[in-house]
């Protein structure tokens, strides 16, 4: 799975060649007429194969090419079945009896091999006919002049003509983006200044940038305002420039050549303040290009650019990166007003059977002010009949609903699915699998890219790092929303826009990528056969659609699972089966899945599976096994062992049987229980995993177990030995002692990125992870001293660090953060009954700190008057959060805490806004009555949860340690766990 071998554009091409390459290796032994056939078969395969590339990069194909470019797709579908077969026969090699029975069953075997074979061989044929007369249809046709590069075009109609002369009465929201951008632009300075403005399509981009044109354009001495497409025509660009900033004075530029345009335009820029926009750039080589033009003075000249792509704006913005305007989606006040002024003239008119379905629209429109514009006058077209209402509404997010003003609408937003490179464009689509408003996590679906076989990788990168780059990429054009982040600042989980989603549901229905069969009962499928099947819905009329479609679907996603859902055996061509959110699914519907010869990915989630099938060892090609939302599941199959392709075992506290040493391909396990019933052999076969990069292990070996020298000994022992081969995660939760980690280990696992040591405060750092040169993220419960951040202090890799501690004496109330560690951490969570200083120069990259501050201890050791923490020192602090715990303190302290913490940050380059939480109100000093009542009203407008939620949002799982000192809480749990 190294290369590409599925997309959208060439179906599973790539992956058919590679099969076919495999036959005619000197592995298989072919009969000579049959080798003959699979040679002509690749020859020709290869040939159309360019051709589809070639297709790939015409936007607009005419019927004819359309057509043919579909079948020779769905041909290779078939092909590869066929090739599958004959492959699985290969190596199929059943048992041998002794005996005359043996003999008269391996005669019978025979027979059926015999049987088998000229099958296949009369299969070969007819696809061989097939390809040629594909072939020649090709030339009859004359196909490859669709690509023709000298072919015409049309020239559409530029859809941000509209954005550019609206009138600022019709526009909602756009004063506040359009003051703070002015204030951004027009600060006064004298250098040149170029401000971005980046946000997905339909935003509103070119609408803000037109109103800040509007309104300070005659402050400069020229102006000029140019919309860019995908391809520019980079001398029509500087002609236009040339003629808005010369106006009258413009001379005859039509025999200029690029180099003599961007000279002029130079020439005379050089000593004017000028002020020019550029709408719609796509690419950082046109901005360079464009840039050329546009000479750098000291006339307090300013450039706006507007993009779709992060990177784009960063690289443009100037003299710093970080001036990039990122535009958001309107709130929800704002949403209202434009819809309903746009459907009603106002809210107040709108019928009150309307309001629901009308707030439900708004709803699912996310702020898109293309898409509330757009729907309303779709709207303005229907009666004020509520079913009619309620259709669109329902239709949203499903690519159903056929209106010009919706696809108007479309065309704008494919123009961001346009500008993708193939292989983003295949896993764009993959997206329009999951159902409106699903919330997916980033590593999910990187490894169902991985499976699908989407995923090509380059540059030394495994497939999971290749895959996020992909999954950021897709961010970065701004055609996933984030909707979660790690500590370190990695987006954990995204959504897509239900409009986006009605985009690519259109797009992956017609290139019949995906077939989905929603909750609303309608089964969206082009011509062909299905190969993706999406299932939201499972009523009793669709029994026989699934078996009528279910032979050659490749991957099946089952959203809810009912009793009416045909046996997995009906599905046989499955390389990737999804079963999510299915409560009531149990373990017998699982029978049939060691028949799934070609699966490679299966992830199960359903609370009532509680065992496994022996033949789940039977799955030869499986490569993904994840099993992480199964909590009644404590045991694997001892078949699993077999498994020699698995790479990522996901689970969630589950024990792994013996020879797992022969699982030589695994790269990811977690998380496994080690408890009394683990053999120490487990153990000692985990040092053998040498391409094993991450671990995740529920340590539950007691104090008083007898073998818990050897059992500890044989853990370090192979985690020493996988960190000198590829273990780069290793996470280790106890509810026991962890104190046998306070040994030597030798060798130190020195590959090691990222560690994790939770559930037992350890009673200090071990000297050997001191030793941890590549280190960049801690998650760690010790108990601190002055000296534990010390030596934390010299982890010069260090950039993220969680400590959770408990005092380690009762002198030892304040630590302070000296100048001389700490040189790279970016980000510290601090959880202690201690309290934090900071020393002028401590942790010069520090971008976000959470911690906490315990006021009486804070008062008793420095009083409260001229109080400093050193905040202030934190030069690169861009997020504060503060915890406050008021037990003990009056509301007089508490809030001289507040002004020093906010004086602090005001004294900061980025002046952040600190996040204030206040605990243990109810526990303050009772200086007076109306104090106290003040301290409780602040306590429940900040926080309208209990404390205990606020700091436990998920649930402790079985075996974790949740027992914390009086007054100690820990502060919300990162997503950034394993899974």
């Amino acid at each position: 799975m190294d290369g590409i071998m599925e997309s959208a554009a060439t179906g599973v091409m790539n992956s058919l060649l590679a099969k076919l390459a495999k036959l005619l290796g000197e592995d298989y032994q072919m009969q000579r007429g049959m080798r003959r056939e699979v040679a002509f078969l690749k020859d020709e395969l290869s040939s159309m194969n360019a051709l589809l590339q070639r297709l790939a990069d015409t936007e607009v194909l005419d019927p004819l090419t359309k057509e043919w470019r579909n079948q020779v797709r769905e041909m290779t579908y078939d092909i590869e079945d066929c090739v599958d077969g004959y492959m699985r026969q290969q190596h199929y090699e059943p048992k041998r009896l002794d005996g005359v029975m043996g003999f008269f069953l391996g005669y019978v075997q025979k027979v059926k091999e015999l049987v088998a074979r000229s099958e296949i061989t009369e299969q070969m044929k007819g696809l061989r006919a097939r390809i040629v007369e594909v072939g020649h249809r090709r030339k009859r046709y004359k196909i490859d002049s669709a690509v023709d590069p000298c072919s015409t075009s049309v020239v559409s109609v530029d859809r941000r003509l509209p954005a550019l002369y609206a009138d600022l009465g019709s526009l909602v929201g756009i004063s506040g983006p359009r003051d703070e951008l002015i204030k951004l632009v027009d600060d006064g300075g004298q250098g040149m200044k170029v401000v971005s403005i980046v946000g997905s399509g339909g935003l509103g981009k070119t609408t803000l940038a037109n109103q800040v044109f509007r309104n300070i354009r005659e402050q400069f001495d020229c102006q000029a305002f140019v919309s860019l497409s995908q391809n520019p025509d980079l001398m029509m660009i500087f002609r236009t420039i040339l003629s808005q900033v010369k106006k009258d004075e413009c001379d005859d530029t039509s025999s200029c050549d690029k180099e003599q345009l961007i000279n002029e335009l130079r020439d005379f820029l050089k000593d004017k303040r000028y002020f020019i926009v550029i709408d719609d750039i796509w690419s950082i080589q046109v901005w360079k290009i464009i840039k050329c033009a546009l000479p750098e003075n000291a006339c307090g000249s300013r450039i706006i650019v507007t993009t779709r792509i992060g990177t784009v704006a960063k690289s443009c913005s100037f003299p710093h990166h970080d001036l990039a305007y990122e535009l958001r989606m309107l709130n929800e006040d704002d949403s209202k007003r434009l819809f309903f002024r746009r459907v009603f003239g106002s809210e107040d008119k709108c019928p009150d059977h309307l309001k629901d379905v009308s707030i439900e629209i708004i709803r699912k429109c996310g702020g898109l002010p293309l898409a509330i514009i757009t729907l309303a006058s779709l709207l303005t077209t229907k009666s004020y009949v509520r079913a009619e209402w309620v259709e669109v509404c329902s239709s949203i997010g499903s690519g159903l609903e056929k209106n010009w003003d919706v696809q108007e609408m479309n065309m704008i937003l494919s123009l961001s699915y346009n500008n993708l490179p193939h292989h983003l464009k295949t896993c764009f689509l993959y997206l329009s699998m999951f159902p409106e408003d699903y919330v997916i996590k980033r590593d999910y679906l990187v490894r169902r890219w991985v499976a699908e076989g989407f995923i090509s990788v380059h540059g030394g990168r495994n497939s999971e790092d290749e895959g996020e780059c992909y999954f950021n990429e897709l961010i970065n054009r701004s055609l996933i929303q984030p909707v979660d982040f790690q500590d370190d600042g990695r987006v954990y989980a995204c959504r897509v826009h239900d409009m986006i989603l009605d985009l690519i549901v259109c797009k992956a229905v017609e290139e019949n990528f995906v077939t989905i069969l929603n909750e609303r009962k309608q089964i969206l499928v082009s011509q062909g056969k299905v190969h993706r099947l999406s299932l939201n819905h499972h009523g009793q009329e669709n029994v026989a659609a699934y078996s009528m479609v279910g032979t050659h679907v490749r991957s099946l996603n089952i959203f809810r699972y009912s009793e009416q859902m045909p046996a997995l055996s009906c599905f046989g061509a499955l390389r990737v089966l999804d079963l999510d959110g299915n409560e009531n699914l149990g373990s017998c519907y699982l029978e049939d899945v060691g028949k799934l010869f070609q699966l490679r990915y299966l992830r199960i989630k359903a609370s009532d599976i509680t065992t496994l099938p022996e033949q789940l060892g039977d799955l030869k090609f499986l490569v993904i096994l994840d099993l992480l939302n199964c909590p009644g599941l404590t045991e694997l199959p001892a078949s699993i062992v077999k498994l020699q392709r698995l790479k990522w075992l996901v689970v969630n506290r589950v024990r792994l049987p013996n020879e797992v040493g022969n699982m030589q391909a695994l790269e990811f396990v977690s998380l496994i229980v080690v408890d009394y019933t683990t053999s120490i052999t487990m153990l000692q076969e985990l040092g053998s995993l040498t391409k094993l990069r991450t671990l995740g292990m529920d340590w539950r070996i007691s104090v008083q177990h007898k073998d818990k020298k050897a059992y500890a000994d044989n853990f370090v022992s192979s985690v020493s030995k996988l960190g000198r081969s590829n273990l780069r995660c290793l996470r280790l939760i106890s509810p026991w002692s962890l104190d046998f980690l306070l040994d030597s280990w030798s060798p130190v696992p020195h590959l090691l990125q990222e560690l994790g040591i939770k559930g037992w405060y350890l009673s200090k750092i071990p000297v050997w992870m001191t030793s941890l040169a590549n280190l960049t993220s801690l998650d760690i419960e010790v108990k601190v001293r002055q000296e534990t951040l010390q030596i934390l202090g010299e982890f010069h890799a260090l950039l993220y660090l969680k400590l959770y501690s408990n005092a380690a004496d009762p002198n030892g109330r304040c630590l302070i953060v000296s100048n001389n560690g700490f040189q790279c951490l970016k980000k510290l969570t601090f959880v202690s009954w201690v309290n934090l200083m900071f020393e002028e120069g401590a942790m010069p990259m520090l971008e976000t700190l959470d911690f906490q501050i315990i006021v009486h201890e804070v008062q008793n050791s420095y009083g409260i008057g001229d109080l400093d923490l050193g905040i202030r020192y934190l030069s690169a602090l861009r997020t504060l959060t503060v915890y406050i715990h008021c037990q003990g303190a009056g509301i007089e302290e508490v809030e001289a805490v507040e002004a020093a913490i906010q004086i602090g940050c005001s004294m900061l380059p980025s002046q952040p806004k600190p996040a204030l939480h206040r605990f243990g109100v109810a526990e303050m000093v009772k200086d007076e009555a109306g104090a106290q009542k003040q301290g409780h009203e602040e306590d429940k407008k900040q926080l309208s949860t209990p404390a205990w939620f606020f700091f436990n949002k998920s649930a402790p799982q079985d075996g974790q340690d949740t027992t914390l000192n009086p007054g100690l809480v820990r502060l919300p749990e990162s997503s950034s766990c394993i899974e």
